[in-house]
């Protein structure tokens, strides 16, 4: 089921407010449990980790700065 585009924005807005900070918690809790790595090493891991945060929200942030695609044109707009 595809999202709409107002449901995309709300989705992406609560994960920017509260995925994206608890997500980072996490990532610095998994870095914590390896005994604090050197740095080339751990901006490696919190790349990795960036990226796979990405990959699954791709579908939520898609096309939510554009215009409402559904939204009715303005005929000055033109």
């Amino acid at each position: 089921m595809a999202l709409s585009y107002k449901a995309r924005r709300r989705w992406s807005l609560v994960v920017l407010l509260v995925g994206l900070p608890l997500y980072i918690v996490v990532a610095a809790t998994v870095v914590g449990w390896i005994d604090r790595p050197s740095m080339p090493v751990e901006l490696a891991i919190y790349v990795g980790l960036g990226f796979l945060w990405m990959l699954p929200m791709r579908r939520v942030f898609l096309g939510v700065g554009q215009p409402d695609p559904d939204a009715p044109r303005d005929p000055e707009d033109r």
